[in-house]
C-alpha cells in the first residue's frame, strides 16, 4: 500500500499543510485511514513520518483538522521549533506516529498512573535513512520509553524501518543498546531536556527512565488501537478531535470522496516557502540536573 502527499500553503508559515492520498488518488487521513498494521502476522506496523531526523520544525498530525494533515505546531501564535540542546541537533531520529492509535486522555494507564496525551502514539525511527516529511514507512518495534509530559503519559516507541540496511540486525531494545551504544541514553536525555529552553522543567519518566521491551511495546500499541476504535466509532467522546475518514466505511465519520477533496481544495494553494528564523540554528547549553 502506497501513499502520496499534497502540500498546501507556504512552508514555514501558519497555513502550511501536508495532505495524504492513497494509491488511487483518494484523500485519506493519516490518523484514521492508513492501517496500523503493515503485516499483522509479523507485528510490522505503519508509521507516518512527521519530522525528518536533524530538522527542528515541530510538525505533527493535525488531529483537530478535517482529514488530519501534517502541520507545524503553534504556541502563542508562533510556529514551534525544538531547540538544539547541546549536543543534540534538532530531532535525533525520524519522528512520527503510528496511525489508528490514540492515547486516550480519559484513561489512566495502570503502569504510569497518568492519562494519555490525546494524540496518536509516537515513534522514533533509529534507522540510518533520513526520511521525508509525510513518508509512510513499515517498521519493526524494538521497545518503548514512557515519557511523563506535563502529567500525561506520552509513549515513545523505538522502531526501525524494515527497509533500513541494518534492519535485520535489530529485533530488540538490547540490540539497539549493543549495536548503537549511547543512542538510548541520548534518547532519554533528549526527551528530558528538550523543553527546558522554553522555560519548562525537565521531563520525567515512568519506570525510572528505563526502556521496556518489544513485547511490552506491542501491547501498548494494541491498547491504543482499541482506544482509537472507540474514538472513530463514536463510542467515546472525541472532544475537539476530527474523525473524518474516507476508508472506514462502517464508521459514522466516514465521508464521500468529493467532500474530502473539498477540504484539500479549500486549503491555501502551495506557495514559496518562508525562510526559517535564524534563531533555530542557535545552540542551547545548560548544566544537566
Amino acid at each position: 500500500m502506497s501513499y502520496t502527499t499534497e502540500e498546501r500553503g507556504k512552508p514555514n508559515t501558519l497555513d502550511y499543510r501536508v495532505f495524504f492520498k492513497n494509491a488511487e488518488g483518494k484523500p485519506v487521513s493519516p490518523f484514521h485511514d492508513i492501517p496500523m498494521y503493515a503485516d499483522e502476522a509479523k507485528n510490522i506496523f505503519h508509521a507516518v513520518i512527521e519530522v525528518p531526523r536533524w530538522t527542528n520544525a515541530k510538525m505533527e498530525i493535525a488531529t483537530k483538522d478535517p482529514l488530519n494533515p501534517i502541520k507545524q505546531d503553534v504556541k502563542k501564535g508562533k510556529l514551534r521549533y525544538v531547540a538544539n540542546v547541546f549536543p543534540h541537533k534538532g530531532y535525533i531520529w525520524n519522528y512520527g506516529a503510528i496511525p489508528q492509535t490514540w492515547e486516550d486522555p480519559g484513561h489512566k494507564d495502570k503502569d504510569t498512573g497518568c492519562c494519555g496525551d490525546n494524540d496518536p502514539i509516537d515513534i522514533c525511527d533509529i534507522g540510518s535513512k533520513v526520511c521525508s516529511r509525510g513518508e509512510v514507512i513499515r517498521v519493526k518495534v524494538l521497545g518503548t520509553l514512557a515519557l511523563i509530559d506535563e502529567g500525561e503519559t506520552d509513549w515513545k516507541v523505538i522502531v526501525i524501518n524494515t527497509e533500513d540496511p541494518e534492519a535485520a540486525n535489530f529485533n530488540s531494545i538490547e540490540d539497539v543498546r549493543r549495536l548503537k551504544p549511547g543512542y538510548l541514553e541520548a534518547t532519554v536525555d533528549w526527551f528530558k531536556r528538550y523543553k527546558v529552553p522554553d522555560g519548562k522543567p525537565e521531563n520525567q519518566f515512568a519506570f525510572n527512565g528505563e526502556f521496556k521491551d518489544k513485547d511490552f511495546a506491542v501491547e501498548v500499541i494494541k491498547s491504543t488501537h482499541d482506544f482509537w476504535k472507540a474514538l472513530v466509532y463514536q463510542k467515546t467522546s472525541a472532544g475537539e478531535l476530527k474523525c473524518m475518514n474516507t476508508c472506514i466505511t462502517d464508521s459514522p465519520c466516514c465521508c464521500a470522496g468529493d467532500e474530502a477533496e473539498r477540504v484539500i481544495e479549500e486549503a491555501c494553494p502551495l506557495g514559496a516557502e518562508d525562510p526559517i528564523p535564524s534563531t533555530v540554528d542557535k545552540w542551547f547549553y545548560y548544566e544537566k540536573n
